[in-house]
C-alpha cells in the first residue's frame, strides 16, 4: 500500500500521522482557523529517507515519471494516465536586449504541459490517486489554471471534475474548463469565496478535493519540478530559483524538492530560492516576519497570483526563513514589460503570473544581486494565451493594408 511509504506530518504542530493513508490537514491544528486568516494545518508527506537512499546516487539518471516513484505517494507509473504531464523542456538563454550575460540563464516552460499550465503537476497526482483509490469525482477551486488543469486531467482519466471558480475569471480559462467537460460553479466573489465553498461540499458531501493547501498531495506533485531542475543541470541543483508567487504552493512544491533531495543526500545545500510577487498582491512578503497576519487587498494583472489570503502562507514562511529564501515585489508594468520581451526575445508567450518570476529575474540583475557565472532558473507557470486581454496595452494591431500598395511601399528592415 502506498501508504507504506510515507506519512504526514503537520507543519505547524510538527504532529506526525501514521494510521492514514489520506488526510487533509492536522485534526489538531485546523481547529484553530478562522476567517480571514491563512489556515493552520497544512500536512507535509514525509518519506522514510534513510531507507530509500539505497535506491538513489549521484549518478541518477532516469527521467522523474519512473526512477521518482518512491518519492511519489501513488504506487503505480501508469496511474498517471497518458497525458504528458511533466519533463518540460529546460532552454537556455545566452543574452538578453543584445547583450550577453554574466550567468547562466535558463528558463523552465511549464506551459509545455498538457492545459498549458504548471498546475498540471498537481492535477495529475491527485487524479492518479484518486484512480488507484476508486475516486471518480474531483473538486477544486480555482482563479482558472488549477480549474482547466484539473478539468483537463480529469477528462483523460474517465473522471469527472467540479470546479469552483470566481466569476470573474479570464474567458479562456473558463472556455478551457467547460471544452474538457467539467462541470463549472461560477461563485459570485472572490477565489477565497470559491475555496471555501468547494471546502464546504468536501466536508458536507465527501467528494475528494484537489485543493492546494488542502490537499497535501498538491504540493508533492509540484515539487517534481525540482527533481527534473535536478536531473536537466546534470544531477546538481542550479544555485538560483526565481518562483512567481500567490497563495504559497508552488513555492513549497519547490522547496519540498529539493529538501528532499537534501535528504537523500543527492544534493548538498538547498539552492536560493527567489519568492517573486507582484506589488498588487504581495500578502506573504508583507507579512513574512510579522507576527500576526494583516491582509491587504489584491489588485494586480497577474490574476493567477492574486491572492487576499495565501492559503499556504505558514509552510512558504518556514520554507523561506529555513532556507533563507529571497523576495522581490515588481509592479504590473514591469511584469507586462517581462512579459513583451520573453516573448519577442525568447519566443515564450507567458501569462502575467509567469512572466512575473521573470521580472523578479531582471530586477535582481539590475540591482547586481545576480553574481557572475551562477546558474540561474526561472519557473514559467503559464501561457500567455491564458489570459490574452491582459497584455492588451503592450501591443498595436496595424490597420489592414491594401495588398498592391504594401507591395508598393513595402521596405524590408
Amino acid at each position: 500500500m502506498a501508504a507504506g511509504k510515507y506519512f504526514f506530518k503537520c507543519s505547524d504542530c510538527g504532529k506526525e500521522y501514521y494510521d492514514d493513508k489520506f488526510m487533509y490537514l492536522c485534526p489538531v491544528c485546523s481547529q484553530q482557523n478562522t476567517a480571514n486568516q491563512p489556515p493552520k494545518g497544512i500536512l507535509k508527506i514525509v518519506y522514510r529517507y534513510e531507507d530509500l537512499k539505497a535506491q538513489f546516487s549521484r549518478d541518477v539518471t532516469k527521467s522523474v515519471s519512473t526512477n521518482w516513484l518512491p518519492l511519489l505517494p501513488i504506487e503505480k507509473n501508469e496511474s498517471l494516465g497518458s497525458l504528458a504531464v511533466g519533463n518540460t523542456p529546460l532552454i537556455p538563454v545566452n543574452e538578453l536586449n543584445g547583450k550577453i550575460l554574466s550567468f547562466s540563464l535558463f528558463l523552465k516552460d511549464d506551459s509545455r504541459n498538457p492545459t498549458f499550465s504548471f498546475k498540471d503537476r498537481a492535477s495529475v497526482l491527485v487524479s492518479a490517486f484518486a484512480k488507484e483509490n476508486g475516486i471518480n469525482t474531483i473538486i477544486a477551486a480555482s482563479t482558472g489554471n488549477a480549474g482547466s488543469s484539473l478539468a483537463g486531467i480529469c477528462a483523460s482519466q474517465g473522471q469527472k471534475a467540479i470546479i469552483c471558480v470566481p466569476a470573474a475569471a479570464p474567458k479562456a480559462k473558463l472556455t478551457q474548463i467547460l471544452m474538457y467537460g467539467a462541470q463549472i460553479v461560477p461563485v459570485a466573489g472572490t477565489y477565497d469565496d470559491a475555496f471555501d465553498l468547494s471546502v464546504a461540499l468536501t466536508e458536507k458531501t465527501g467528494i475528494y478535493n484537489r485543493n492546494t493547501a488542502y490537499n497535501p498531495f498538491t504540493i508533492e506533485g509540484k515539487k517534481t519540478v525540482s527533481f527534473e531542475l535536478f536531473a536537466q543541470c546534470g544531477n546538481k541543483a542550479p544555485d538560483r530559483i526565481f518562483v512567481p508567487v500567490g497563495d504559497g504552493v508552488i513555492i513549497s512544491g519547490v522547496y519540498k524538492g529539493f529538501e528532499d533531495l537534501l535528504k537523500l543526500g543527492l544534493i548538498d545545500k538547498m539552492p536560493v530560492i527567489v519568492a517573486v510577487q507582484a506589488e498588487g498582491s504581495s500578502n506573504i512578503i508583507n507579512n513574512l516576519h510579522s507576527e500576526s497576519f494583516v491582509s491587504q487587498a489584491s489588485n494586480t494583472i497577474a490574476d493567477s497570483i492574486s491572492v487576499d489570503i495565501p492559503r499556504n502562507f505558514f509552510m512558504a514562511r518556514k520554507f523561506l526563513l529555513d532556507y533563507l529564501g529571497e523576495l522581490v515585489k515588481v509592479s504590473d508594468l514591469e511584469i507586462l514589460q517581462a512579459s513583451k520581451m520573453l516573448s519577442s526575445q525568447t519566443g515564450i508567450f507567458a501569462e502575467p503570473a509567469a512572466a512575473t518570476a521573470f521580472a523578479g529575474m531582471l530586477k535582481q540583475q539590475q540591482e547586481s544581486k545576480i553574481s557572475v557565472g551562477e546558474s540561474v532558473c526561472v519557473i514559467l507557470t503559464g501561457s500567455g494565451l491564458k489570459d490574452v486581454n491582459a497584455v492588451q496595452s503592450m501591443i498595436e494591431i496595424p490597420e489592414a493594408v491594401i495588398p498592391a500598395d504594401f507591395l508598393k511601399d513595402f521596405q524590408q528592415k
